[in-house]
């Protein structure tokens, strides 16, 4: 087991700007094993001793696969419920238990209908209540977790707002159990799993800070980089009402679990020069001057010694000598990143290039994981790949169905009803649309359909950039035809698809999404499915000449001292990315699956692209209207 319990943050120099003990992982699945370990041990230290096991659980994506492991270890090692007792946090106002966004619902799915527990033993903030009726819930809530002697561990996430439960800022720290009103950035993030953000719930019924600052341990998650900012905030910023988690600076006996990406931020792990001595790698070295330009305003080749001196990095400069040579090293390095040429240049040196130059004419593999990330993450990329003569494929690894509204699925139908008058699928789906409820699963021809839609949208921005359709494949991966915006797991159907067209390409190239920012998003599986086809393949003949290479998503870039390969865009080239995204219609507007960013995706894109080029312009290289990432995985 790994050990996560309480220590005093201020007894390591490394951690002093640190105000709440953490313990970082490299992933968060090995860190929910963990954590669901320390309750299973403690389940099993009560029941040794004749008492309940009272816990206080979370919802959302950040407990999933801590409940997942609480269930595994039910059913395969005999770890028992019967003497647990359980608190929710929270639910949504009002809020029907049946619907599928219910906490109730949620609770069940992954965790109550799988394990021992008692019904009696399991409690919930109720939805279903009489507005009038709520403050006595609320009261006997309160007194019924008194009864049990009090929540012996709380479970909690993180929201980017800071709230923990649905404690939003402004929430008192003697708060109780109470109605609460959900902040606009709360109900935006919770969009996605209510399909828009006018199904969200605008209040809700919540545990109080108070309430929770009670137990006697908690265990806060946070997973990826999305989270990175507000748990750098908390553990060490100043107690606050405008970031509510702050409260638990003073609770005795809390621990942060969090994953690389969400402790990225972090004083130590971000700068941690700042910190004290460091180990310079060379990839240290490049984070540290890279943000030392950012710091001071200056290009690479004007950092003096002052500059190195004033921020810490007096260290680094010890060991190089001077300011001077090592400019000149890291502005070598930043600049052998920049290529016109991303499948290789011909005939040309490529020792301090990116890419190599033979074969002239590559075989390139582009994953996307949605139909349309191609165009939004490397659109411009995409483009000088076809047009320098490479032979490429893009390959969508879902159908994206389920991110097609249903109007956007109504205007389709209609349109096809002028065509052939009186269908009768088209009668069909007409009325499944019209007598649809709200949260319930389209049938598998409303879902066809929708996955047609997105098929069409990709074929046309691809032939907009040169790409005939036999150079398009679909691979819909099983994991994600659910119907539902919770997925399967990856099963071996999954891989041994990615696997196919792997081997039917032999790539030289292959380019993927790395974007981590959810966990538990269609990105990250869709990377995993990736990652395991190659180790199955790694001994093919093929696969010691292939390079891969990994791009953001719509949310997030590299940072500069991460990139590897970036390829600048012209003017030119930014506008006809921004049309081949536009070929994406019903990701248009307003689509259910924005995210925290209520800009459309083009924006997005647009905009990141010219921020790198403006960080390259910042470390002193040549000035780009935008420039795409990547960072290269080695398997």
């Amino acid at each position: 087991m790994i050990k996560i319990a309480y220590q005093p943050a201020g007894q390591f120099e490394s951690t002093r700007f640190e105000k709440i003990h953490n313990v970082e992982f490299p992933h968060y699945s090995e860190a929910s094993i963990a954590v669901a370990n320390e309750i299973a041990n403690l389940i099993k230290e009560k029941d040794k001793k004749g008492e309940y096991c009272v816990l206080g659980l979370a919802t959302g994506s950040s407990p999933i696969k801590v409940y997942e492991e609480l269930v595994r270890l039910h059913k395969e090692e005999g770890l028992s419920f019967k003497h647990v007792v359980t608190f929710n946090l929270d639910e949504y106002y009002p809020m029907d238990k049946k619907n599928l966004q219910s906490y109730n619902h949620f609770m069940q799915e992954h965790l109550f209908a799988h394990i021992d527990i008692k019904d009696e033993n399991i409690h919930i903030p109720n939805g279903e209540l009489a507005y009038e009726d709520i403050h006595d819930f609320c009261l006997n809530y309160e007194e019924k977790i008194a009864s049990f002697g009090g929540l012996d561990l709380q479970l909690l996430g993180i929201g980017r707002t800071g709230h923990i439960g649905f404690n939003e800022p402004g929430s008192h720290f003697n708060s109780g159990t109470r109605i609460i009103t959900l902040d606009h950035i709360t109900r935006v993030d919770a969009s996605d799993s209510f399909l828009g953000i006018d199904n969200v719930p605008r209040r809700a019924i919540t545990m109080g800070i108070a309430t929770v600052r009670k137990a006697k341990r908690i265990i806060l998650l946070a997973w990826g980089q999305h989270k990175a900012e507000i748990v750098k905030e908390t553990i060490e910023g100043e107690i606050s009402s405008e970031v509510p988690a702050t409260y638990l600076q003073s609770h005795e006996n809390t621990t942060f679990i969090l994953d690389y990406e969400a402790g990225s931020q972090l004083t130590r792990n971000k700068t941690p020069w700042l910190v004290g001595p460091c180990n310079w790698t060379s990839e240290l070295k490049r984070k540290a001057i890279v943000w030392l330009c950012e710091s001071t305003n200056r290009s690479i080749l004007r950092l003096t010694d002052k500059d190195y001196n004033n921020h810490g990095m007096s260290g680094l400069l010890a060991e190089e000598g001077s300011a001077y040579d090592l400019n000149i090293q890291m502005f070598n390095t930043l600049q052998h990143t920049i290529t016109g040429w991303p499948g290789g240049k011909p005939d040309a040196d490529d020792s301090k290039r990116p890419e190599r130059a033979k074969p002239a004419s590559k075989r390139v593999l582009v994953f996307s994981p949605h139909p349309d990330d191609d165009v939004i993450s490397m659109g411009g990329t995409l483009d000088r790949l076809i047009e320098q003569g490479h032979d490429v494929h893009v390959v969508y690894q879902t159908s994206g169905n389920i991110a097609v509204s249903d109007q956007e699925a109504l205007k389709f139908i209609e349109i096809a009803n002028f065509l052939e008058p009186d269908s009768g699928l088209k009668m069909e789906l007409l009325k499944e649309l019209k007598n649809k409820k709200d949260h319930t699963i389209d049938s598998i021809a409303l879902r066809q359909l929708k996955g047609n839609i997105r098929r069409s949208e990709s074929y046309a921005a691809l032939r907009y950039l040169g790409l005939p359709d036999n150079k398009v494949h679909f691979l819909d991966l099983p994991f994600y035809e659910t119907g539902k915006v919770k997925k399967s797991g990856l099963t071996d159907v999954d891989i041994e698809l990615m696997i196919g067209i792997i081997t039917k390409i032999k790539p030289h190239q292959i380019y993927a999404a790395g974007d981590l920012a959810d966990p538990h998003g269609t990105h990250k599986v869709c990377l995993d499915a990736l990652f395991e086809a190659l180790n199955r393949l790694s001994s093919e003949s093929f696969m010691q000449q292939c390079w891969v290479w990994l791009y953001k998503g719509a949310w997030h870039e590299w940072e500069l001292h991460e990139i590897e390969m970036a390829v600048p865009m012209s003017p030119d080239q930014v506008i006809k990315k921004r049309h081949a995204i536009f070929f994406h219609q019903s990701q248009k507007d307003r689509v259910m699956y924005q995210g925290d960013d209520e800009r459309e995706f083009w924006m997005r894109a647009e905009e990141r692209n010219k921020n790198t080029a403006a960080l390259y312009r910042l470390v002193g290289m040549a000035d780009y209207a935008a420039m795409e990432a990547f960072v290269r995985y080695r398997f």
